[in-house]
C-alpha cells in the first residue's frame, strides 16, 4: 500500500467479505474506513502539522489491521490482541459495542504506538506528538457518536449505563483518551527499547487482559449484556449497513 486510497479499498475489501459471510468483523471494518476517510479529508485541507508523514502513519497504522485479519483468515500466528478480537466476533452473545471496543483497543493500546515509531524511524518521537493527539481526536469524535447512537441497532443499550453503575467495568468506562496517552506512553518505551520483540510481547499481553475484560466482564454485567443482545438485530448484514450509516453521520 502506498496511498490512503489503498488503505482504503483494503479496508472496503475487509467489510464486503464481512458482509458476505455475515462475519462481525465487518463491524470494526466499518468503523475504521470512516476514520481513514476522515483522515484523507484532513490531511486534503492540510490539518496537519506534516501531512505527508501523516499519509505514513495511516498507511503503517492501517496495515497492521489488514495484515492481521488477512493473517487470522490464513490460521497464522497473530498478536493476542488481535486474536481475542477477531475470535469474539464469531459469538453472536457479545454486543455490537463489544466488537468495536475490542477492535479500538488492539489497535490503538498496542498497534498505534509501533506504527508511530516505525513512522519517526529513530527521529525525535515528540515531533510527532501534535499529529499523535489529532488522529486520536478523529478517532475519539466517531466512536463518540457512534456509541451515542448505538441505540438504532441495539435498543436496550441504555441499561447497560444505567446498571452497570460505571464503577471499574472497562466495558463502560473505556476511554479512547485514556487509551491514546497510554499508546503515547508505549511508543516512547517501544522507541527506547534495545528488545522490540520482547517489549511488543509484553505490551500485547497486557492488551490482551484487556481484551479479556471487554469480551468477558464478569457474570452479572454479562447477564445484562445477555439481555441486550437479544434485543440487538440478528443480522449482521442489517447491522453493517445501520452502522455505516451511524458513521458517516459523525
Amino acid at each position: 500500500m502506498e496511498t490512503i486510497d489503498d488503505v482504503i479499498e483494503a479496508i472496503d475489501r475487509i467489510a464486503t467479505e464481512s458482509y458476505n459471510k455475515d462475519s462481525r468483523l465487518g463491524y470494526f471494518a466499518i468503523l475504521y474506513r470512516q476514520v481513514t476517510i476522515r483522515v484523507k479529508e484532513g490531511i486534503i485541507n492540510g490539518e496537519f502539522d506534516d501531512n505527508p508523514r501523516m499519509v505514513k502513519l495511516d498507511i503503517i497504522f492501517a496495515k497492521r489491521f489488514i495484515d492481521a485479519y488477512d493473517d487470522y483468515q490464513a490460521g497464522k500466528s497473530i498478536t493476542s490482541s488481535w486474536q481475542t478480537a477477531f475470535d469474539t466476533a464469531i459469538s453472536s452473545r457479545h454486543v455490537v459495542l463489544q466488537h468495536l471496543l475490542l477492535g479500538i483497543n488492539a489497535h490503538i493500546n498496542l498497534d498505534l504506538g509501533i506504527a508511530t515509531v516505525e513512522t519517526m524511524e529513530g527521529k525525535n518521537l515528540e515531533a510527532i506528538r501534535n499529529d499523535f493527539d489529532k488522529i486520536n481526536a478523529i478517532l475519539y469524535e466517531l466512536v463518540n457518536g457512534v456509541k451515542n447512537n448505538i441505540g438504532k441497532v441495539s435498543p436496550l443499550f441504555r441499561l447497560l449505563i444505567r446498571f452497570a453503575k460505571g464503577r471499574d467495568e472497562i466495558l463502560v468506562n473505556f476511554s479512547i483518551r485514556t487509551a491514546r496517552d497510554g499508546a503515547w506512553k508505549f511508543a516512547e518505551e517501544y522507541a527506547a527499547s534495545k528488545d522490540l520483540p520482547s517489549t511488543l510481547s509484553i505490551r500485547d499481553q497486557v492488551i490482551d487482559g484487556l481484551a479479556q475484560s471487554l469480551s468477558n466482564p464478569g457474570k452479572r454485567l454479562s447477564r445484562l449484556l445477555s439481555l441486550i443482545s437479544l434485543a440487538e438485530w440478528r443480522s449482521v448484514k442489517r447491522t453493517m449497513k445501520q452502522l455505516e450509516t451511524i458513521a458517516k453521520e459523525q
